[in-house]
């Protein structure tokens, strides 16, 4: 076993080194500006357009509906705002209350700007009811958003149903594929996916590269002036070697997506069993049934999570408490609070996420270190509150 332990994944993960190999002769000689039309320029156009084809590919779409991005933030504000500025007459907008932030933010900038913002009721694993769709949409509904999977607690949404009640109603459908994309099948064809947001450095491609599927027929507004590129949707010179990196891997998550889901979930229910076994005080978070295969997150009782992240970190565990985009917040996670998880409990929630580098001697370990530093921070908390 190596340190440290990387338990992190949906936070960022290591660029693969086949990944890194295929990106490297676009640093060098494929430099050249993919809109140009001398021999470098063309060789990075090749490469561009070879990994339009395998995100295409990987979701059963066409290469002219893959629009390339820096990322699933601006994927999600070039759905969101520009389906709102090319589709002005229609101002309801439903969304969940457990949406990444690049997802809250931009409808909660559309809501200052007059747009009608309703949330649609999770339950307590965090899963929205395809039936409150279909009640709640109206006549003037633009879009409904809501994420494949949680970036937290892992709860998988049936956007299949909700894809298809918008259908049925010409209402648009945008889903956050961001932790869910090269890790679970996406087919947007059966799920009546309209627009769609992924990012590459959640399956081992480089940071700052993303895309958004813009299904055929929808017309969004231009999210970035500044050039014809990505055929007039999107201005600004294209990352050449990130979009390789993220087609290469793309490619790569693919040929093992049944294989390693499968392993991981074994992995995923072992943890659990013993984690549960072990610790008193432990409250999974999320459905156990409809789950990413990588995510394992729980509260403990009577416990903060800052303390055992520190004490993870020093024995060579890398962890998190949710959201690396939350990190540093003293409030606890608005996914946990909106699946019904009080204050105090949510405060010793911790979130672990395994990659290809994850095996059972490597948690066997976590979950010893996570075992003590408990025992011992309880134990330390009831001494304080005894002197007190």
């Amino acid at each position: 076993m190596e340190l440290p332990i990387y338990l992190d994944h949906s936070a960022t993960t290591p660029v693969a080194p086949a990944v890194l190999a295929e990106m490297l002769p676009y640093f060098t000689e494929r430099y050249g500006n993919s809109s140009a039309l001398y021999g470098v320029g063309m060789a990075a156009r090749e490469g561009v357009e070879q990994a339009r084809e395998r995100l295409a590919d990987a979701l059963n779409a066409a290469p002219d509906e893959i629009v390339f991005t820096s990322g699933g933030t601006e994927s999600d504000n070039m759905a969101l705002r520009g389906a709102a500025e090319a589709n002005p007459l229609r101002r309801h907008i439903l969304t969940s209350p457990i949406e990444h932030h690049a997802v809250l933010e931009p409808l909660e900038r559309l809501q200052h700007l007059g747009y009608n913002l309703e949330f649609l009721p999770v339950d307590s694993d965090g899963r929205v009811d395809p039936d409150e769709v279909e009640q709640r949409l109206r006549s003037d509904t633009l879009l409904v958003s809501v994420m494949h999977a949680n970036n937290e607690i892992g709860t998988v949404q049936d956007i299949t149903s909700i894809g298809t009640l918008c259908r049925e109603r010409e209402v648009l459908f945008h889903t956050d594929a961001v932790q869910s994309f090269g890790k679970l099948p996406i087919d947007v064809r059966k799920m009546r996916i309209d627009l769609l947001s992924l990012s590459g450095h959640k399956l081992y491609a480089p940071k700052g590269v993303g895309a958004l599927y813009v299904r055929r027929g929808v017309t969004l507004a231009r999210f970035m002036e500044g050039g014809e590129q990505e055929r007039g949707r999107r201005g600004g010179t294209l990352n050449v070697p990130g979009i390789v990196g993220l087609g290469e891997a793309t490619k790569l998550a693919h040929e093992q997506i049944n294989s390693e889901s499968e392993r991981l979930t074994e992995l995923r229910e072992w943890f659990f069993e013993r984690l549960t076994a072990t610790i008193d005080g432990v409250r999974i978070c999320g459905s156990r049934l409809n789950r990413m295969p990588n995510n394992i997150h729980f509260c403990l009782k009577g416990v903060q999570g800052e303390p055992i992240l520190l004490a993870l970190d020093a024995a060579g565990i890398c962890a998190s408490a949710g959201s690396a985009c939350a990190a540093g917040s003293t409030e606890p996670s608005h996914v946990l609070r909106a699946i019904g998880v009080s204050r105090d409990i949510a405060r010793g929630a911790l979130r672990l996420t395994m990659g290809s580098s994850t095996d059972r001697a490597g948690l066997q370990y976590t979950l010893e270190t996570l075992a003590i530093n408990v025992c011992n921070l309880r134990q330390l908390s009831g001494e304080l509150q005894a002197v007190v």
